[in-house]
This record gives structure tokens, C-alpha cells and sequence, in this order.
């Protein structure tokens, strides 16, 4: 991490050095999926206007949008590329039912966690392997959020092992909806965050999952329903970027250019440090409270990732026998990365009793 904070402070000597502020060059509305005050919101879109703002003195304004305001909440990606907006927040976890590969960038059962992947994606080919992938499809790409691990559910039904999750409906989305499906008859149900709430308090669902312990806290899912289940195996980590057309980004000025990538990066570190004190504060809170938190046994969180790990192994297997070799080499990186990871990271000093 020592090249990224080097590299921060690079940035904020430029800002200094900048001195007055200068006239604004570059205005963008960038709507997202989620609404307006949600965590997402505010800890990695609102976060990313500040830094922008700061770091170019100014001259580059991001002006935020909740869901459903400019466009639909999960087809912001679509929104971008029809040119409806000029750049939009999400994350790849709603494009994997048109690419597979977004699954290794949404976070995936049995893959890593947030420690791991944040320094794959920094400094090992993660972000440049993103950015190739969106340079593709005529975007640009700024990795603006990496998120702590999630609650695996807020449920109306305590689950213990495989066999409670089948015909359950189960409101989610990504890698993990495919899983459910395939792996553990579950009914997997989208449908967009604003209304996720109510369909779990209507008992429309079984159960859903969403965020991390405080991103799903202010949206009151421990209200709606009793247990909570954890930990969050379903998805370790998560990746939200801002996407704008090439074209719109060629149109930036130059000397702003690294400015507002390295506000993206300043984002992404500060947002992941401020889930995690978020995290324990929330998981206290539920403590407390009327709800019963489930920690699922080590056999049962063991089948899970080893679900969620074929389920992406045959699913990169079969991108390449559809002459679509891309998924399964850069799953092969990444779990080199990770198997390297879990053998030499033990050094490292973690705090649980």
C-alpha cells in the first residue's frame, strides 16, 4: 500500500501547489443505483465529488443522483452507453448476466475478501484487467469503491445448512443469485435496493442480502426481520466504479486527468477504512436488538465457497469453449494471486479472539 499513500500525497502536493481556485472546466451529473443517501451513496459517489473537487481545485464538479432520477436504477451501465447520461456509478455485479467475467470484479462466493482484493486490484493487474475489460465496451472506468464483507441475509427463516435455503426466495443478484439457482434450489429474486425493504417486510421474500453490516443498518432490514445470518460468504468483497464514455473522458483536460484518477483512489481506500469502523459499530447495534444472529458452522461456509467456486470455474470454462477465452484467463491470475495470498499472509497480525 505504500506506492498508493506515496502516491496520495503526490496528489494533494499538486492540489497545494495549484493555489487559488480555478474556474470550472467540467461538470458531470453522475446518477447510480442506489438511492439518495444510502451508504453506497454517500461513502463512495458523494465521497468521489469531494475528492474531485479538492484534488482539482475545482475545475471538475461531480454532481450526484440518486436511482431512478435520470435513469433506472440497474440500467445505469446502458444509460452511459446510449449516451442518456454522461457517466454513471454502479457495479459489475449487474453486468454479469450480460458478461460472466464481471462476476471475478463484482466479488463472487468462495473468492477473496476485501483485504486480499483490494491489493489485487492495486497492485497486482486487478484494476488494469477492469479497465481493459471496459475499454472494450468504449468506457472508462474509476474504481471508486471496494466495500467490506457483506451479511450473508436478513431473514424471515433461520437457515443452519444447505438443505434450508431450498425453495426459499431469496432476493439478490450477481454470481450468488446463479448459486442459489443452481447449487441449492433457492428462488433467487432482483429487483432494485429502493425496493428491498418492503418486499422482505411483505414477506414477498424469504430473505435477502444487500451490504455490509452498515450499509444494511440505516435501511432497517434488522426491523423487517428477525434473524441475521453471517458471515458473508456470498459476497467477501464488492467493486463500484464510475463508467463514462471514452470519448468523454478524451475530452478532459490533461493535467486533470491523474487528478481525478487519484481521487478515485483516495476514494476507494477512504470508503473501505470507513465501512470497516462502520461495520462494528452496526454489528453491535444488532446485537443488542431483538434480532438473532446466525454464524453459519465452518462445514456449511466451506460448502458455499466451494459452490460459488465451481459455479465460476465452469462458467470461465465455458466462455472459452465459446471461443471466449478472456474470463478464463484472468481467472487464472486471480486465483494465482489468491492462492500465493493465503499461503505467505499468516505473518500478518488479525484480531479475532
Amino acid at each position: 500500500m505504500f506506492k498508493q499513500l506515496k502516491a496520495l500525497g503526490l496528489a494533494a502536493s499538486l492540489f497545494v501547489a495549484a493555489g487559488p481556485s480555478l474556474a470550472q472546466e467540467v461538470t458531470w451529473q453522475i446518477p447510480t443505483s442506489v438511492p439518495e443517501g444510502s451508504p453506497f451513496y454517500v461513502n463512495f459517489l458523494e465521497r468521489f465529488a469531494s475528492n474531485v473537487k479538492l484534488l482539482t481545485s475545482g475545475r471538475v464538479e461531480i454532481e450526484p443522483f440518486g436511482a431512478g432520477v435520470l435513469v433506472p436504477a440497474l440500467q445505469v451501465y446502458d444509460g452511459v452507453k446510449d449516451g442518456i447520461i454522461k457517466a454513471g456509478h454502479s457495479t459489475p455485479s449487474y453486468r454479469v448476466n450480460q458478461d460472466p467475467i464481471n462476476a471475478i470484479f463484482a466479488g463472487f462466493p468462495g473468492g477473496m475478501g476485501p483485504e486480499a482484493y483490494i491489493t489485487w486490484i492495486y497492485e497486482d493487474g486487478g484494476k488494469e484487467a477492469l479497465y481493459d475489460l471496459r475499454a472494450k465496451e468504449g468506457f472508462k472506468s474509476l474504481i471508486v469503491g471496494i466495500g467490506s464483507s457483506e451479511i450473508m441475509a436478513h431473514s424471515n427463516v433461520p437457515i443452519h445448512k444447505a438443505e434450508d435455503l431450498k425453495g426459499l426466495k431469496y432476493r439478490t443478484s450477481g454470481p450468488w443469485a446463479e448459486v442459489m439457482k443452481e447449487y441449492f434450489g433457492a428462488v433467487p429474486t432482483v429487483v432494485p435496493p429502493g425496493e428491498i425493504y418492503t418486499l422482505l417486510q411483505r414477506k414477498g421474500v424469504d430473505l435477502i442480502e444487500w451490504g455490509p453490516p452498515s450499509a444494511n443498518l440505516p435501511e432497517a432490514f434488522h426491523e423487517a426481520a428477525k434473524y441475521i445470518i453471517v458471515p458473508g460468504v456470498h459476497q467477501p468483497t464488492f467493486l463500484w466504479e464510475v463508467v463514462l464514455k471514452q470519448e468523454t473522458w478524451d475530452a478532459v483536460a490533461d493535467d486533470l486527468k491523474p487528478l481525478i484518477e487519484k481521487a478515485a483512489e483516495m476514494t476507494t481506500m477512504e470508503g473501505l477504512i470507513h465501512f470497516y469502523s462502520q461495520d462494528i459499530k452496526a454489528l453491535d447495534t444488532y446485537r443488542s436488538g431483538k434480532n438473532e444472529i446466525i454464524t453459519l458452522d465452518a462445514d456449511f461456509i466451506q460448502q458455499l465457497s466451494d459452490a460459488g467456486k465451481d459455479w465460476i470455474t465452469k462458467k470461465a470454462a465455458s466462455e472459452k469453449e465459446a471461443g471466449k477465452p478472456e474470463m478464463a484467463a484472468l481467472l487464472e491470475k486471480y486465483n494465482a494471486f489468491e492462492k500465493n495470498w493465503s499461503a505467505e499472509s499468516s505473518y500478518l497480525i488479525r484480531n479475532q479472539d
